[in-house]
């Protein structure tokens, strides 16, 4: 018994060796042949043999052979359990965490009794952040907290500035987006913007509106309220 493990513990200890050799190689020969390739964050094996997944800036992800000879962009399918491997490998490494949300960063817009939670990152000059705050009209028993994110126009930043620094956010914000009023001007400490703007960097939050919920769950783009509803009730704290 004694030997037998010895021997399982060298093998062990081999793979282990051969894996990191083999990461090394990948590595070294990606960052010679392509410099302008973003640091390599991780190197690991995926279920389809003799093919590596490459995870840089975070969360992007590549594919590439043993030796690092191809480098290969685009979406892994499990066939057998039609799955896309890389969507839901993306999902997971870009995931926030509820509980990270710099809260006060944020205002709130709450609707009915407020049980539910979500957070929302929008850019004030979005058209498809008008469409979705109109279908949220529909949407009841959720607090909301409400990121600014000016990322499209220099217009954006000011008008952001504006909401924020309004007696009652949600109302000015609601009556722009909802009802095409225009906002008053208005001075303060509007800090909070530029650190939305560095978390939405961290965070590769690249456009509006981009929607998080109570398990981490993160939704790109502008969804109904039937769907907001799903996720909400589909949603559990993490």
């Amino acid at each position: 018994m004694k030997l037998l493990k010895t021997i399982l513990a060298g093998a062990l200890l081999s793979l282990g060796l051969a894996a990191v050799a083999q990461e090394a190689t990948i590595r070294k020969n990606l960052t010679e042949r392509l410099p302008n390739l973003p640091k390599i964050d991780e190197v690991s094996k995926t279920p389809m043999a003799g093919v590596y997944e490459l995870r840089v800036n975070g969360s992007e992800i590549f594919y590439t052979d043993a030796e690092g000879n191809y480098l290969i962009q685009g979406s892994l399918i499990d066939t057998k359990a039609r799955r896309n491997l890389t969507e839901e490998r993306v999902d997971k490494l870009s995931a926030v965490a509820f509980d990270a949300l710099p809260l006060k960063d944020a205002f709130t817009i709450v609707r009915g009794n407020g049980k539910r939670k979500m957070a929302v990152f929008e850019d004030p000059n979005c058209g498809y952040c008008k469409r979705f705050e109109r279908d949220m009209q529909k949407v009841t028993d959720v607090t909301v907290y409400m990121f600014l994110y000016p990322i499209l126009s220099a217009d954006s930043a000011e008008k952001s500035k504006n909401i924020w620094c309004a007696k009652d956010k949600a109302k000015v914000w609601q009556d722009l987006m909802v009802h095409d009023q225009p906002v008053a001007s208005a001075t303060c400490d509007a800090s909070a913007l530029g650190r939305n703007i560095e978390f939405g960097k961290k965070y590769r939050i690249t456009g509006t509106p981009t929607l998080i919920f109570a398990d981490g769950s993160r939704v790109p783009g502008a969804i109904g309220a039937q769907q907001v509803e799903k996720y909400l009730a589909e949603a559990k704290p993490q």
